[in-house]
């Protein structure tokens, strides 16, 4: 039994001969192919050693195929976000702007005056056209972006404090010191970049008048932490940024404000908690405001710098600046991303504000179209999230549709996964959600396809 198994499988070449396999060579090359085709060849003996039979042909054909695709076919994949979860960081967080995407394609496809000045034909500056829009946004008077907001907070504290001898103490509140996810702690960033923590206040309680009390010939900066994904309720206090500032321009030190995900409008039109704004930050004198380019500002992974200009200058001067240098494709994004808020068009364009400004009525209207035309599930109210260490707690009103699969909903979920575009559901009380709010009005089709997908599979 075992040696007529063994004798069933397909030589290499006749793997390689099949229709879909001879796609992917045209695709890639015969070589990197046969590697493939003779991994898979492998495997289908060992499930011949362990079982006694061997799989079909049809199933090595189609494991060829799919491991081309994973191994050199395009990445990231592109997925529908169904989670309800508006800035989802394993899947990316904020979806650009069409203007941006192209922006993005276009700055990498033809050569640009990314630092080349077209008025005299001489060098220029690839962070003067940033600059200038940070201006108009965040009402400072310069501005620079790098690659992330770790890198702005890193940049930015060695530059102020970490190359300034012993004048490198800078101060934060016992409650700001915090880590805001994926290891990174503002006591490290700080310790790397050459600044000496000074911590003032209690967990729960600080007041301008700690600040003032830990200043010292040494100190060359207070720095103001927003805890973006947690919340302190309770018996506290925070000191208004104005005060601090006040205090700071008393003993003139700056006063670096590090906002996080940071966020250019009103969140309260929404129904939503303020999330401290940019602007906010530069009005009340923060001689820096630090900010990220994606979640709630809605463009591509950066890190935002906003201020006055002599700090903006120093900043942009420290050799580690070219370390942490955005690259052109993100910078023309977040070129294009602030361009939506200046026409003020960031809710018709930005999918994360579209998301979030989205009614009631329109969730409810296409969570009812997946469930006529899938032919499957309920219609429920549910909650959608802001995620992506913005707005901690704060929740916005949906409606979803629930499927109670006839397989367990992990697995339900992994064959909405498998199809041809994947959906990417949330999970509650072993049902399937999916919510509308975070689903490109483009996607609602692929949605409806992989429910109907998952429900073919789950029956076989």
């Amino acid at each position: 039994m075992t040696e007529s198994a063994y004798r069933s499988l397909p030589s290499v070449d006749a793997l390689l001969q099949s229709e879909e396999v001879a796609d992917v060579v045209r695709s890639f090359s015969h070589e990197a192919v046969t590697t493939v085709a003779r991994e898979v060849l492998g495997k289908a003996r060992e499930v011949i050693k362990n079982t006694g039979s061997a799989p079909t042909i049809e199933s090595m054909v189609s494991e060829i195929v799919k491991r081309a695709d994973r191994a050199w076919g395009t990445w990231p994949k592109p997925v529908v976000n169904a989670t309800g979860v508006v800035l989802h960081t394993n899947l990316g967080r904020s979806p650009l702007t069409f203007e941006a995407a192209h922006a993005a394609a276009e700055s990498a496809s033809v050569y640009s005056d990314l630092e080349f000045d077209l008025g005299s034909g001489k060098r220029g500056s690839r962070n003067a056209h940033i600059s200038d829009l940070l201006s108009q946004t965040t009402g400072a008077p310069a501005g620079i972006a790098v690659n992330n907001n770790a890198s702005a907070v890193l940049l930015t504290l060695a530059a102020v404090a970490g190359a300034n001898g012993e004048k490198n103490e800078i101060i934060v509140s016992r409650g700001e010191a915090v880590e805001i996810g994926g290891g990174f702690r503002i006591p490290d960033v700080m310790r790397q970049s050459g600044a000496k923590l000074v911590e003032v206040g209690t967990t729960n309680r600080t007041y301008a008048a700690d600040y003032e009390t830990a200043i010292t010939p040494n100190t060359a900066a207070i720095l103001k932490v927003h805890p973006s994904n947690f919340v302190v309720e309770g018996f506290t206090h925070v000191p208004e940024l104005a005060d601090m500032v006040a205090v700071g321009t008393k003993h003139g030190i700056p006063v670096i404000n590090d906002l996080g995900s940071g966020c250019l409008v009103d969140t309260r039109k929404y129904g939503l908690k303020q999330e401290p704004k940019a602007q906010d930050s530069v009005s009340d004198g923060a001689a820096l405001t630090l900010f990220s380019g994606d979640k709630l500002l809605g463009g591509p992974q950066a890190g935002l710098i906003a201020g006055e200009q002599q700090w903006v200058d120093l900043v942009s001067k420290h050799p580690l600046a070219r370390a942490v240098r955005i690259d052109k494709m993100s910078l023309s994004a977040i070129a294009s991303t602030l361009i939506s808020y200046i026409k003020g068009a960031h809710e018709e364009e930005i999918p994360i504000w579209n998301m979030i400004a989205m009614s009631e009525a329109e969730i409810a209207l296409r969570a009812e179209k997946w469930h006529t035309e899938s032919t499957i599930g309920e219609i429920h109210r549910g909650r959608s999230t802001i995620g992506g260490g913005s707005l901690p707690g704060q929740t916005l009103p949906t409606t979803v549709l629930t499927i109670d699969p006839s397989v367990s909903a992990d697995s339900f979920a992994a064959i909405l996964r498998r199809a041809p575009i994947a959906v990417i559901a949330r999970i509650e009380n072993d049902q399937i959600l999916l919510d509308p709010r975070t689903v490109l009005a483009s996607q609602d089709h692929a949605v409806i396809e992989a429910i109907k997908f998952a429900v073919g599979q789950s029956t076989q």
